[in-house]
C-alpha cells in the first residue's frame, strides 16, 4: 500500500482517504467483473459492425462543402445501424449535442397540431425549451405542437393507467428519457423500456417511439432499439464518442424516420447526401471502437462512488447494491457548500484545467444556477471525468465519466478529501 499511497499522496489524498478507498475497492471485485464481460460482449459487437462494412483506411479521409459521395461517413452511418440493430443511421458532426440531436428528431417527426407524450416525467432541464415548457425561440409549442405528460408512480414505476388514458388521437410521438437528468429516479433499464414500448404499441400502433439514450449506450449487451424503439437518439461527446469524437450526435432507427431527421438537419431535397466530414471521421470511428472499454471504466468509477460515499450517510441514486443502466452517479450531499466541495475535488483531479475553481453559475438552458466541473479534453464531453449539479434541493451532485479507470477513481477520492477539507464528512 505505502508505494501506490505515495502517488495519491502527491494529489492531496490523505491516509484515511486513501485507505478508505481501497478497502470499498476490495468490496467491488465481482461487480468489477461483470462490468467486465459486458465491456467485452461490447467490444465484439462493434468490431464485427466494422468488419462487416469493410472499414477501410479509405474511409478516414477528409470530406468539405457540401460533403457529396462521402464513403466513410456513410459506411459510418452503416456501422452505427449494425450495431444498433436498425435500418438506418444519422451520425453527423452537424448535431451539435444531445439536446439538438433530441430536437432535430421531435422537429422531423411531429407537425402543427401533433402532441407529444413523455411517460416517464419531466425530462431534462434543456427540452424544457424544445418543447415549450418554458417558453423559448423556435419551441414545438410555437409550431402548434402540444406537450402533455405522465408522472412516474411514487415508486418509480410506470403509471400505465395514466398512460392508456394520456394517450389520445393526436398523441403522435412518445419521449422516453433513459437516465435520470437532472431528478433522483433510477435509470430506466432496456427491459423495461422494451415493456413501456409494448405497452404504448398495443395501445396505438402508429406512435413513434422515441429513446433518449445518452449516458445509457454500452451498459447493457441490448440497446433499446432491439426492444422496440423507432428512434434511439445520443450524443458523441458522451459514450459512444470514446471519449475521441469532438462533436456530434446520431440518431438510428427506422429509415423513414432517419430520413425525415436528416431533412430537419440539413434542409428538405438534401437529407443525407450533404454534410461534409471535415476531418473527424478517424476520432468517431476509433472513438466508437474505444468505447465499450471506455463506458466500462466510467460504470466502475460511478459504482465505487456508491460505495465509497453510502457508507458516510448520503443517498446514492442508483444504490450501491443495484444494477446499473447509465454511467451517471446522483449524490445527494444535502448543502450547496458540499456540491461545491464535491465539484472542486473533481476539478482539481483533471488532466485539463485542474487549476480552476468551479463556481455556480445561470447556464443557458437550465432553470437553477449550475456548477459544473470538467477538465476535459472536449469542452462539454460527460463521458470525460466530470460532475454537476443544479444549486437546488435536494443538492444533488451527478458524476460521470473518466476515460480510464484510474482517473474516475482518482477524481472521487479528490472529491471526498475536498468534503473532509471543508469539515463536511469527518472519517
Amino acid at each position: 500500500m505505502t508505494e501506490s499511497y505515495e502517488i495519491y499522496r502527491s494529489f492531496g489524498i490523505s491516509e484515511p482517504v486513501f485507505a478508505l478507498g481501497e478497502k470499498t475497492i476490495e468490496s467491488l471485485a465481482a461487480r468489477f467483473a461483470r462490468i467486465d464481460e459486458i465491456a467485452e460482449f461490447n467490444q465484439m459487437k462493434v468490431l464485427a459492425a466494422m468488419q462487416k462494412n469493410r472499414v477501410g483506411a479509405a474511409h478516414f479521409a477528409a470530406t468539405t462543402g457540401y460533403g457529396y459521395n462521402d464513403s466513410g461517413r456513410d459506411t459510418l452511418e452503416k456501422v452505427y445501424a449494425d450495431c444498433f440493430h436498425t435500418e438506418a443511421a444519422l451520425v453527423r458532426p452537424q448535431i451539435t449535442c444531445g439536446t439538438h440531436a433530441l430536437a432535430t428528431a421531435l422537429s422531423a417527426v411531429l407537425r402543427p397540431g401533433d402532441e407529444l407524450l413523455s411517460p416517464v416525467g419531466k425530462p431534462y432541464d434543456t427540452l424544457e425549451e424544445v418543447i415549450g415548457i418554458r417558453d423559448s425561440i423556435g419551441s414545438l409549442k410555437e409550431f402548434g405542437i402540444t406537450y402533455r405528460q405522465v408522472d412516474l408512480l411514487p415508486d418509480e414505476r410506470f403509471d400505465y393507467e395514466g398512460i392508456r388514458k394520456a394517450i389520445g388521437e393526436k398523441t403522435k410521438l412518445v419521449t422516453i428519457q433513459r437516465s435520470k437528468g437532472y431528478q433522483t429516479r433510477h435509470t430506466f433499464s432496456v427491459a423495461e423500456i422494451g415493456e413501456l414500448i409494448s405497452f404504448v404499441k398495443s395501445l396505438k400502433p402508429d406512435v413513434v417511439c422515441m429513446v433518449d439514450n445518452c449516458y445509457g449506450e454500452f451498459m447493457e449487451t441490448v440497446e433499446p432499439s432491439d426492444v422496440g424503439a423507432d428512434l434511439t437518439v445520443g450524443s458523441l461527446i458522451k459514450n459512444p464518442g470514446g471519449g475521441l469524437a469532438p462533436i456530434g450526435g446520431y440518431i438510428c432507427g427506422k429509415e423513414k424516420y432517419v430520413e425525415m431527421c436528416a431533412y430537419r438537419l440539413s434542409a428538405p431535397g438534401l437529407g443525407q447526401e450533404v454534410g461534409a466530414n471535415l476531418g473527424l471521421l478517424p476520432a468517431f470511428y476509433q472513438g466508437f471502437f474505444l468505447a465499450p472499454t471506455v463506458v466500462a471504466g466510467a460504470l466502475k468509477g460511478a459504482l465505487f462512488a456508491a460505495s465509497l460515499y453510502e457508507p458516510l450517510g448520503f443517498r446514492a441514486v442508483p444504490n450501491s447494491k443495484e444494477e446499473r443502466h447509465d454511467i451517471i452517479q446522483a449524490l445527494e450531499l444535502r448543502s450547496p457548500e458540499a456540491v461545491v466541495a464535491f465539484c472542486r475535488g473533481i476539478q482539481a483531479a483533471a488532466p485539463v484545467d485542474s487549476y480552476v475553481v468551479p463556481e455556480p453559475w445561470p447556464m443557458p438552458g437550465y432553470e437553477s444556477d449550475v456548477i459544473m466541473a470538467a477538465g476535459a479534453f472536449v469542452q462539454g464531453s460527460s463521458i470525460e471525468l466530470s460532475a454537476d449539479g443544479p444549486i437546488r434541493p435536494p443538492y444533488a451532485v451527478y458524476f460521470q465519466g473518466g476515460l480510464t479507470w484510474y482517473h474516475a477513481k482518482l477524481g472521487i477520492l479528490m472529491s471526498l478529501q475536498k468534503l473532509c477539507d471543508a469539515g463536511i464528512v469527518s472519517l
